[in-house]
């Protein structure tokens, strides 16, 4: 919930500016129906953001102020200088209560200040025009100039013989401050058969907030300083009468009939001071809670600009391997290390234009959980969403392409999968069907798990749908795993009814070639009666990945550096002779593939050879070249149309000589190769 929360308040950033942004134009346009809308349309959004992530005061005020803006676009209110003020006072009072200032009384002042206002409006009643915004700024600033007396005033009995009323001091006093707290002590009024009418047997002791320095408060009763005891003592520096810890302290000490002890609440003043001068600084310094410093430190950049920028950082890094190339040839010591250190910038640069894409899975959930929602209400199932692991970022190109793929797949797990409420209680399952996401990385690979504990796909249903669509012979002989990815078949539905859900047997292949377009790969487990799984592997990017550059005579290829555990010289011979395409590397054996034969290169080996051990699956294979080139930062290139049903070329790059390598795909590779 707090990371929703953080993005509603980075959302609620956005929203709160775009309306401030469209205020200040509609204040050259007022007539501008469209910067209305835009001033609605932010207010709605705060509005509806606030009631679901707990911003009640947000979602509250901006209900009011949507209210008038809502008869400003039906033309029943006109956008004046004095709305304006209203709304711009009221952004103010909208970023405090994203900063969570809600509870401070000068905030609550401000906000009962402009309900009147915005109320008032409703109601169509007049409002004095007003820069409303300046009030309590300027509260605010006197606020902070106010210190807290103590007085104690105890006047003689007989006070009232030279005309003194000493409730007419305590009025002028009372005039000097902001706020102002009096207590009467009457401990002193003797028995009513003792009482003289003429004597003031009362005191009092009253603090006050104020402006004015120790002598104005004295001067208030200069004329009775000979008539009276008279104390004065300064007990803070700032206003502590909206503090309630304050007020609770001296209100005890009047309830207990005792004059207040000043030394001792001075100190405690002091503490209480201090206390909340570190509060109010932690709370600066508090991370995420600034909302100048979180308006800052991030932006939100278009789309495209990143797309540009990636496409520019891969051009960049094409030029960089020619000018590697040039510097190499051309022996000048300083050119090579200008090469050098620009390659070095331009491995920082494409570090962290990658890391600008990368954005989390999270980000594409909701209209997934609200897909399930809906659907399962509609399919008359009762289903349970949970993630796991859904910071995980991906490169948002990646992310994109997922969408189509992950609805086809929810869908099915919905329709086919999860059973109705009777067979599962029926079957000794819960009632509830659950779906599960789940999201991890796995060396330079990401993992995407979409689970449920449905009915599962029972590979015998799929063998009979396969012989009569004519899709195996009668007698095939396939694994359960082999009939399972039948459903990626175009045209293959494992459903006997066509529904608006699913049933078309056009879902699992396009799943399959859309992951496929994205270098993803995409399989299937599934239980009779326990459930499915389906994970889909991808890459982290799309667009630049760090290879192995070797050659097979004349051409050259590239290999994921992040599938190559080691790399072996063997002379030809001795890979010739082989038996079953395994050789004996490091006292291990490892099966090979002889990338010449399996590619038809003609033979013209040379005498040494390099087997480049990848890792395929939970094993180990060899991959026989010609030579190994070194490192290569590849910046991949689609292979275009013409190439699209091959599979295990995922891509090509440009060397800095110009010439084309390709880059390949083992794991598809070699599942080619095993098969054939």
């Amino acid at each position: 919930m707090e990371n929703f929360k953080e993005k509603f308040k980075e959302e609620a950033i956005e929203n709160i500016n775009d309306l401030e942004k469209a205020l200040l134009e509609l204040e050259s346009s007022p007539q501008d129906k469209e910067l209305i809308e835009r001033v609605f349309r932010a207010m709605h959004s705060l509005k509806g953001g606030g009631a679901m992530f707990g911003y009640a005061n947000i979602s509250e005020y901006t209900h009011n102020l949507e209210t008038v803006y809502d008869r400003v676009r039906n033309d029943q209110m006109k956008i004046d200088e004095n709305l304006l003020n209203i709304t711009f006072a009221s952004v103010d009072l909208l970023k405090k209560f994203l900063n969570e200032e809600d509870q401070d009384p000068e905030v609550i002042k401000e906000k009962n200040f402009l309900s009147g206002e915005i109320n008032a409006l409703i109601n169509g009643q007049p409002i004095p025009n007003q820069p409303v915004s300046l009030q309590p700024f300027a509260s605010e600033e006197k606020n902070k100039s106010l210190k807290t007396f103590y007085v104690l005033f105890i006047p003689e009995e007989n006070i009232f013989d030279n005309g003194t009323n000493p409730l007419f001091l305590l009025d002028e006093l009372g005039s000097l401050s902001n706020d102002f707290v009096v207590y009467p002590h009457v401990n002193k009024v003797p028995g009513l058969e003792k009482i003289n009418p003429e004597s003031c047997y009362i005191y009092w002791e009253i603090y006050l907030s104020t402006e004015a320095d120790m002598n104005a408060i004295t001067d208030v009763f200069i004329f009775v300083e000979d008539e009276c005891v008279l104390q004065v003592n300064k007990i803070s520096e700032v206003n502590l009468l909206q503090n309630k810890e304050f007020l609770n302290k001296i209100d005890k000490t009047y309830k207990d009939q005792v004059d207040a002890d000043v030394n001792e609440l001075t100190k405690f003043a002091y503490n209480l001071s201090q206390a909340s001068v570190e509060e109010k600084k932690k709370a600066e310094e508090k991370p995420g809670i600034n909302v100048k410093e979180r308006a800052i430190s991030s932006i939100r950049v278009a789309s495209d600009k990143l797309d540009n920028l990636m496409n520019l950082v891969s051009e960049l890094v094409t030029v960089q391997a020619r000018l590697d190339l040039y510097a190499a040839n051309s022996e000048d010591a300083e050119l090579l290390a200008i090469a050098e250190n620009i390659q070095k910038l331009s491995r920082q640069m494409r570090d962290i234009a990658f890391s600008i894409v990368l954005i989390p899975i999270e980000t594409m959930l909701t209209r997934f959980q609200r897909l399930i929602r809906d659907l399962s209400n509609e399919l008359n199932k009762e289903v349970i969403f949970v993630t796991e692991g859904v910071e995980t970022e991906l490169d948002k190109t990646i992310i994109e392409n997922l969408l189509d793929p992950f609805m086809h797949i929810f869908r099915n797990s919905l329709d086919h999968g999860i059973e109705s409420a009777e067979k599962r209680i029926a079957l000794g399952k819960p009632a509830k069907g659950k779906i599960m996401l789940k999201a991890f990385y796995s060396g330079a690979n990401v993992f995407i798990q979409i689970s449920d504990d449905g009915a599962g796909i029972d590979p015998e249903v799929i063998r009979e749908k396969a012989i009569r669509k004519g899709f195996i012979s009668q007698d095939a002989q396939l694994s359960k795993k082999e009939l399972i990815d039948m459903i990626f078949l175009p045209g293959f539905s494992t459903s006997d009814k066509v529904t608006d859900v699913s049933g078309r047997g056009v879902g699992m292949d396009v799943v399959k070639r859309k992951i496929s377009d994205i270098r993803g790969e995409v399989e299937v487990e599934s239980e009779v009666n326990v459930g499915t799984t389906i994970t889909i592997k991808l890459p982290l990017t799309l667009s630049i990945i760090d290879g192995l550059l070797v050659k097979i005579q004349d051409t050259f290829y590239v290999i994921p550096l992040s599938v190559v555990n080691k790399i072996y010289a063997a002379p030809h011979k001795d890979l010739v002779n082989t038996f079953n395409h395994l050789v004996v590397l490091d006292g291990r054996q490892i099966p090979f593939y002889y990338l010449r034969e399996e590619l038809g290169v003609e033979e013209n080996q040379t005498q040494m050879e390099e087997v480049v051990a990848v890792k395929y699956e939970d094993r180990e294979i060899g991959l026989v070249v010609d030579s190994v080139e070194g490192e290569y930062q590849a910046v991949l290139k689609p292979l275009g149309k013409h190439y699209k049903k091959q599979d295990f070329f995922s891509g090509a790059t440009i060397l800095g000589n110009g010439t084309l390598a390709l880059v390949m795909d083992t794991n598809k590779a070699i599942k080619r190769f095993s098969i054939q």
